[in-house]
């Protein structure tokens, strides 16, 4: 076959298959797995409190691998937060602690099964953290 003959077979059947409703395949571009995570994220508001205030019970999904917190661009002040697996435990996740969170995104837990139950346990870093309001992407 020529490379002429060839290379109109290809293009029949290509054309045959977009007529028969194929898609082409979705080509992977830096940064769009992040996006689609960050994109489906749950915006919610801590309000300061002395104890611990938590967050949920939500489920994670096959957007993210990790669960991710960001605090607003408008937060004053930081907050610790840590998970909390609620089908294997009423603890955190880190051995019980907490980590502090700032205006970047950033992993409270990592490597996450889909499907896995959590809360997310938050409390203020300073009293600078009156009303903050923060996103959850998992």
């Amino acid at each position: 076959m020529t490379r002429t003959r060839r290379t109109a077979a290809v293009l029949a059947a290509t054309t045959a298959l977009f007529a028969a409703g194929a898609t082409a395949p979705a080509v992977a571009r830096p940064g769009t797995a992040a996006a689609s995570c960050y994109g489906g994220a749950v915006s919610l508001t801590y309000r300061y409190s002395a104890a611990a205030v938590e967050f949920g019970t939500y489920t994670t999904t096959s957007r993210c691998s990790d669960i991710n917190i960001k605090l607003s661009s408008s937060a004053t002040g930081f907050l610790d937060a840590c998970v909390v697996f609620v089908d294997h435990t009423s603890l955190c996740n880190h051995d019980n602690t907490y980590s502090t969170f700032g205006p970047q995104w950033a992993t409270v837990a990592t490597d996450v099964k889909d499907g896995t139950r959590f809360k997310l346990r938050v409390h203020a870093y300073d009293t600078d953290a009156q009303v903050v309001p923060f996103q959850l992407a998992f």
